[in-house]
Parts: structure tokens; sequence; C-alpha cells
């Protein structure tokens, strides 16, 4: 089972790695990509360059190409693979956790907007995993997850909100099969741009990584890609412009809320990744534009927050539920919208 637990694993950020950046000198002759790259990477072959290249893994000037595109000066090419260029070592942090509730089996944290869940590239340090070994010895690690100590899910990086972690090896598994057959409980608030007609809804589409950005999820509404979806809505507060609504998932895919609702024409509020860091939905007065603006700000980040868990414990066999408010930059950015509406 572990292999299918591995795979359930993904829960809201994508596992790319930047292993090589290359800037192509002034001087370079304008000779094919893939030829460039075998020469200027070790133990690169032509072949595994054009499978990287066909699989949207190199990037120039952060856009996909295919394997015949000449290099030019100043390109800026980037190389992308699913593993971490560096060993799994993770080094303890005394970084303050927010522990809500805590046993000798598990306990559960509220992580803050803009913290890591666990160590790689380009986030070696400050995650939540390097807190979490500071805090705790001797955490389990789920087989194929090395590095991930304690972890059996995760959020992304930008969204704040609740998670579960394993403290002993007899906890652990028994809560990855929860997670794996789908028995969790969790809600989520997400703040949408525009106004769903209806009160609630389920959105089922498969969903896998964009051939276009292979940072972002496409949604696959036949199913013949990506992994099976499914994410249940319903209407929380309408703001005119904007709708808070809660989210309950039956899956847990990589950014499956986030792809969701921007596949329905929803995108969450200032999620730069699927396009709801524009205006979508209002007027073209300027004092709206500017009002927008100062909610960006306020919350530079998508709107989404992971609001409540339910779980059986894995020893006590106790159902135990745990939900945490929303942060001090998501409120005020509600409270900011539910002013402006009055005013309109």
């Amino acid at each position: 089972m572990s292999q299918h637990l591995e795979e359930d694993f993904d829960e809201e950020e994508v596992d790319l790695y930047e292993h090589h950046r290359i800037l192509v000198d002034k001087g370079q002759s304008p000779i094919r990509i893939d030829k460039f790259l075998t020469e200027k990477i070790a133990h690169a072959t032509r072949n595994k360059v054009q499978q990287a290249i066909d699989s949207g893994r190199i990037l120039v000037h952060g856009n996909p190409i295919k394997s015949n595109y000449r290099i030019k000066a100043g390109d800026d090419i980037r190389v992308y693979l699913e593993k971490p260029p560096r060993d799994t070592e993770v080094i303890p942090e005394n970084i303050p956790l927010d522990i809500i509730y805590e046993d000798k089996d598990l306990l559960v944290v509220n992580k803050p907007a803009g913290m890591v869940v666990h160590p790689a590239h380009g986030n070696w340090t400050g995650t939540l995993v390097n807190a979490l070994v500071y805090h705790f010895q001797h955490l389990p690690e789920l087989s194929g997850n090395v590095g991930r100590p304690g972890l059996v899910h995760r959020i992304d990086k930008d969204t704040s909100g609740i998670l579960v972690i394993a403290k002993t090896e007899e906890t652990m598994a028994p809560l990855a099969a929860q997670f794996f057959h789908h028995t969790i409980q969790r809600t989520y608030l997400a703040l949408v741009w525009g106004e769903p007609e209806a009160n609630s809804g389920t959105i089922i589409g498969h969903v896998g990584r964009s051939a276009q950005d292979r940072k972002i999820m496409d949604v696959f509404p036949e199913g013949n890609q990506g992994k099976h979806a499914v994410t249940h809505w319903k209407v929380i507060r309408r703001l005119r412009y904007v709708t808070l609504v809660e989210c309950t998932l039956e899956t847990g895919r990589t950014h499956q809320i986030r792809a969701h609702f921007k596949y329905l024409g929803f995108p969450l509020f200032n999620d730069a990744a699927y396009g709801g860091n524009k205006i979508r939905k209002g007027t073209q007065f300027s004092a709206y534009k500017n009002f927008v603006q100062t909610c960006f700000e306020k919350l530079p980040r998508q709107a989404l927050h992971a609001k409540s868990l339910g779980f059986i414990h894995p020893i006590s066999k106790e159902n135990l539920y745990f939900e945490v408010p929303l942060p001090t930059d998501f409120d005020s950015v509600l409270q900011a919208w539910e002013k402006y509406v009055q005013t309109i």
C-alpha cells in the first residue's frame, strides 16, 4: 500500500525542483538546445534531454520549448526534475509551532501562510519539517517520502491552516490510510472571483500537470489525463464581485481547489498561478481598482485556508475534529469587502 499512499500524498504542492539554471553567453552560437544541454550537463544524454523537453521540464525564459529550439545569447534555461538536487538530511531549527492538539501519538498544528511544509529546492530551511525535527525526535517517515518525517499530508506554502502530524510508526500508517481511502473530513475556505449562480455544487474533473506550465495543474473533464478529483462546495457569503465558499475535499490532489475553481471560471482571489491576481469582476472605476489593489496587498497570496480536519485516532479509535479560525490577512480582506459592498 505504500506506493499508493505516496501517490495520494499529493495535497497542495507540486514536486518539481530546479536542478540547473544556465544563462547563455553572448558569444554562444545558435545550436539546438538538446545538443547544447547534453554538452553542458554532466551525465546527460541526448535522449534524456529530449524526454525532459517533451515533458515540459526544460524551460527557456519560463516557457516550454521543443528539442529543435536553437538557443540564443541571453537565454535563461532552467531544468526541472521531480527529485530534489541534494540529500534528504533535515536540519533541526528552533521555529515556533502553533500546536492546537497533542498526545503521545500525534499532534495537530496550525500552519501559517508563507511556511513551506517540507524542505525542497529553494526552501531547505525554515519549513514546518525543520521545526518538527527540532521539537520532536525520532519522527517516523512514510515509505517513499524520505526527508518528510511526521507528514501524512501537506498543504501548499501560501495556504494557511490545519495539519495532522504522526509521532510514531504505529500512528503513521493508519493515518496515511485514512487519507488514501478519503475517510478524512477536510474543509477549506476560499475567496473566489465572481458569484456562482448556485449556492452549492460538486466539481468533478481529473487534475494533472499542465502541458504549458508544469508548475500548475489543469482539469481534464474527460478523465483521460491526471487523477480523479472531486470537490464539494457551498456559498458562505456573497460579496458582489467575490464569493466566500467552503470546500469539502473528497480527494486530495495537487492544487485541487485552485485548479477546479479556475476551471469553473472563478479563480481564487490573488492566486497568481491561476490568474486570480488580476481584477476578474467589477467596475472600471479607479476607486474600485485601488480598493482591489489594497486587498491584494493585505492578502499577498491565494485566498485559501485549511479550516478543519476530522479523523479517527489510530490508537484510541476516538473521532477527533479540529477547526482553526481564519488568519488575520484573510479575515481583514473579508471585512474590507463587506464594507465596500455596503457602500455601492
